[in-house]
């Protein structure tokens, strides 16, 4: 999942936390030269794929401080490797961020939890939602869910051989499975869904009310590749379908110019970014999409704000863990990042269409993001 990048980085042009985002995704090569084309293209995903150690470096840090509670993210920490304290703002983002995607999450499994559901997680990389998620001790009993992540083939094997490395992990997916839970680990480039004849992804049953999630993956495709995945899943399963993404928005404005000049600097480009790029912008996606029962966007600082989001004694609890004294800097940064959401099937309405930032068939548009 992606870490918020710092917004002294971003004044600076230095290198810092970084934007994280799905190891699944490149940009259109610029060079005619086979080999240099390749040798482009190569560099770019091995800069996306590094952002994955960013974003689990910085979840450690946030989890190091109380903001989350993830047993397992210390697991893929490598050997010997000290925690990088981040800024209180990248905490305060990636606490927001996680705690309001889990939240759908979890509302989707905890509806009708005698159904057994399925989650496609893209461009996965260290997240550890699955094992949080079946490992819950809390709250009405957990669907049976068929959990699909998919990466690049090397990010895929790493992440194998430490869930074979940790007694933690391990005995979690064990105990997942012996209560009907399954985790599917899936070595695929998402470019490969574009293809005329794409690959059939394993285990993948298009019976199941399926949610699919993109943690700043997406975001790295052209925008046509970006829509051609989404229509892999729409087209592939016919059923009750819903997408939850988290993309950063307004690249319009002053901060917005700057966070893309950053970013381009070390390589990192957000290719979706200028045609979604308003809180319209990505409702509208999701319902060109297919997704029609229902949309939703909020910016991480909307998040944080409202109570059905965060509770107050939750900012509370936040505001105690460290001292924040760069307000306008986190106004700023959190309202250039966005949750997103939307679906079609009576079990995501029934699980969605009350939550605040949600609209339903037939609503009004009354926020243009």
């Amino acid at each position: 999942m992606a870490s918020i990048p710092n917004l002294r980085t971003l004044r600076t042009g230095r290198r810092g936390h970084g934007l994280r985002g799905g190891r699944s995704s490149r940009g259109a090569p610029h060079r005619d030269d086979d080999g240099d084309v390749r040798s482009v293209e190569a560099g770019r995903d091995a800069i996306i794929q590094q952002t994955d150690h960013d974003a689990s470096s910085t979840r450690m840090s946030t989890v190091s401080l109380g903001y989350l509670d993830d047993p397992f993210a210390k697991a893929f920490l490598a050997p010997g490797e000290q925690i990088t304290k981040r800024y209180p703002i990248i905490h305060r983002g990636t606490y927001v961020r996680t705690e309001a995607i889990d939240k759908l999450v979890i509302r989707f499994l905890d509806t009708r939890p005698e159904q057994n559901k399925q989650i496609v997680s893209l461009g996965a990389g260290s997240d550890t939602r699955f094992f949080r998620l079946t490992s819950r001790k809390s709250g009405s009993p957990l669907s049976k869910v068929t959990y699909h992540e998919l990466d690049f083939e090397a990010n895929a094997n790493q992440k194998r051989t430490i869930l074979r490395q940790s007694t933690e992990l391990s005995d979690c997916l064990k105990e997942a499975e012996q209560n009907g839970s399954t985790y599917h680990l899936h070595a695929i480039d998402l470019r490969d869904l574009t293809n005329k004849s794409p690959p059939i992804i394993p285990g993948l049953d298009p019976t199941l009310p399926t949610l699919l999630l993109s943690e700043c993956c997406l975001c790295y495709l052209p925008p046509d590749a970006a829509a051609s995945v989404l229509q892999y899943f729409t087209m592939n399963l016919p059923g009750s379908l819903a997408f939850i993404l988290y993309e950063p928005i307004r690249p319009f404005d002053a901060f917005g110019k700057t966070m893309v000049t950053n970013l381009a600097s070390r390589g990192i480009h957000l290719q979706t970014l200028k045609r979604y790029s308003s809180l319209q912008a990505q409702r509208q996606r999701l319902l060109l999409a297919g997704l029609s029962d229902g949309q939703g966007a909020r910016d991480v600082y909307q998040l944080y704000g409202d109570e059905e989001w965060v509770s107050q004694s939750e900012r509370e609890r936040i505001d105690k863990l460290e001292w924040l004294d760069e307000v306008e800097e986190w106004k700023l940064l959190a309202s250039h990042y966005c949750v997103a959401w939307g679906w079609r099937g009576e079990v995501f309405t029934e699980a969605w269409e009350g939550v605040q930032g949600s609209r339903t068939a037939g609503e009004d548009e009354d926020d243009p993001g």
